[in-house]
């Protein structure tokens, strides 16, 4: 394996948008246009034959929604292509958070009739925190929405970024038949195939000044769209590559994700313009990806992908070095030397066996319970990369098992899920592990908690929700944690890595807190990156 060569053609990248922007519709698309599929699968799961290919866990299909991060690898122009498709619903945010640290660039769905949503903003930011190159593509313009031009307008001052269009709509709703690509003029016109777009749309090649055009749409609508055009290049931002690796320009794309229109100009866009792997911040400087000696992070764990097998599956991102099965690595947190012997690749919950990985890629381990998120693996020096941040849960409960003798496989279930990010775990001293507080960033994550312990678990039990409404991660001076101690109306519990937590009923007795006890900090974040 030629190192520079085979970490320069990965492409690493995440969809981020609102709940019900065509997320997982896009994703089974490129993965059609890509060649990894043969027929996409319809995303409505209650009225198909078919289901997402990204969407695997069984309370995904019933629902019809994303619950968990997917790993869909394919070969596409040369490249090998990494996307990770993210949960779109909002209760499962963290996962989204912990993907996109994983990926060098994203790909911004926006709802051609909604614009910029709220969860589309956090999500945005988060990419620029992370220094993400980021393109959009307005989906559904198969229906009626916002003028394109509104819409350029609405994202470049929502999110405080120039947008550069590639390419722009021929229409919209019943009436959008293509694209048109505006560097070259080139017109891109689609013809309706299967129902749901399950198979690559006919495409008819034109120029802007075709004749056949003209007579295609009309003199009147052909000549609206010369006008079109002409204002963009007179009026548009400008493009620069380097302004766009920057996050400071992102280039516009226009199309259907439902009846694959515009699909192949964003799939060609990734390939062409999105970055390869990066250089990773570590405790000891940068790792470059061509640097001789391995490394890599985990991302997200996965309990039971295989219910059968009871299977655990840590995701690893390759950052620099040669993956090869088989190959002893140091686990930085606790100077271990493992063995991955059973590394896998993916197609969503479909696996193999890989032999080598580069520099972008993503593998799957076989975790028998000693990985964790945010965990380093490296060969030579010793190295750790920046921590993957966990946040505050916004609800709380408590759990109540229907069957006591259940209860070790109880306390299994609810070890292995935290782990891998599903809830979070609060241990009060005294009660020890057997009766947590449970956290969750969205009430959501209790139905599919609920959900995975009977289902994977054989464990049956109730949620009873808790009177707290707010915790944070205890820092600071000792004095400020000694003061929290001595306190009888105040909560203080453990996290999974046995770091001090205080709950509370309100945010206003912690702004109290705040300001009696000498040297406290609070975090609203967990404090790995602090």
């Amino acid at each position: 394996m030629n190192l520079v060569t085979e970490a320069e053609r990965r492409r690493t990248f995440a969809i981020i948008s609102h709940p019900d922007a065509g997320k997982t519709t896009l994703t089974e698309k490129l993965l059609l246009y890509g060649g990894a599929l043969h027929m996409a699968g319809a995303i409505k799961a209650r009225k198909a034959a078919r289901h997402a290919v990204s969407d695997w866990m069984e309370m995904e299909r019933e629902k019809g929604i994303s619950i968990t991060s997917s790993v869909l690898q394919f070969d596409y122009q040369g490249r090998r292509m990494n996307l990770l498709d993210t949960p779109g619903h909002a209760d499962f945010s963290e996962d989204t958070y912990r993907t996109l640290a994983a990926v060098d660039s994203a790909v911004m769905l926006v709802d051609n009739a909604k614009g910029v949503e709220p969860r589309t903003l956090r999500l945005f930011e988060v990419c620029r925190m992370r220094k993400l190159p980021v393109l959009t593509f307005v989906n559904k313009m198969d229906r009626p929405g916002l003028d394109p031009l509104d819409l350029l307008d609405s994202v470049s001052k929502s999110l405080n970024i120039r947008t550069v269009p590639f390419n722009w709509p021929i229409g919209m709703g019943r009436d959008f038949v293509g694209v048109v690509q505006l560097k070259t003029g080139t017109v891109t016109v689609y013809e309706r195939g299967a129902p749901g777009g399950t198979e690559i749309a006919e495409e008819r090649i034109l120029h802007v000044e075709d004749d056949a055009l003209a007579e295609a749409l009309g003199a009147s609508r052909h000549e609206e769209l010369l006008e079109e055009i002409e204002l963009l290049r007179e009026a548009g931002d400008d493009w620069s590559i380097e302004d766009f690796l920057a996050g400071e320009v992102t280039p516009f794309f226009f199309g259907s994700a439902m009846t694959n229109f515009g699909v192949r100009p964003i799939l060609d866009a990734v390939s062409e313009l999105a970055p390869g792997p990066k250089p990773r911040v570590t405790s000891a400087g940068q790792r470059t990806p061509t640097d001789p000696d391995f490394s890599g992070f985990i991302f997200k764990i996965q309990a039971n992908m295989n219910p059968r097998h009871r299977d655990r599956i840590a995701f690893m991102r390759v950052v620099s070095g040669q993956f090869e099965r088989g190959m002893d690595v140091e686990l930085a947190r606790t100077g271990r030397t493992l063995r991955l012997a059973k590394p896998h690749t993916f197609m969503a919950d479909e696996r193999s066996i890989v032999e080598y990985a580069a520099p972008g890629d993503i593998v799957g381990l076989y975790d028998p319970g000693e990985l964790r998120l945010g965990d380093t693996l490296s060969t030579g020096d010793t190295v750790r990369f920046q921590g993957i941040p966990r946040f505050a849960p916004e609800h709380f409960a408590r759990i109540r098992l229907k069957d006591p003798t259940r209860r070790k496989h109880l306390q299994t279930g609810l070890q292995q899920l935290s782990q891998e990010g599903t809830i979070q775990l609060f241990i009060r001293e005294g009660l020890g592990p057997a009766d947590p507080y449970l956290g969750a960033v969205g009430l959501l994550q209790f139905e599919v908690l609920k959900e995975r312990l009977l289902n994977e678990y054989r464990v049956k039990a109730e949620l009873v929700p808790s009177e707290f409404t707010t915790a944070r991660w205890v820092g600071g001076k000792p004095e400020g944690l000694a003061w929290l101690k001595g306190r009888s109306d105040f909560v203080l519990v453990a996290d999974r890595d046995e770091r001090p937590v205080v709950l509370s009923e309100s945010p206003w007795k912690l702004d109290y807190a705040l300001s009696q006890a000498p040297g406290l900090e609070l975090y609203d974040v967990s404090p790995l990156d602090h």
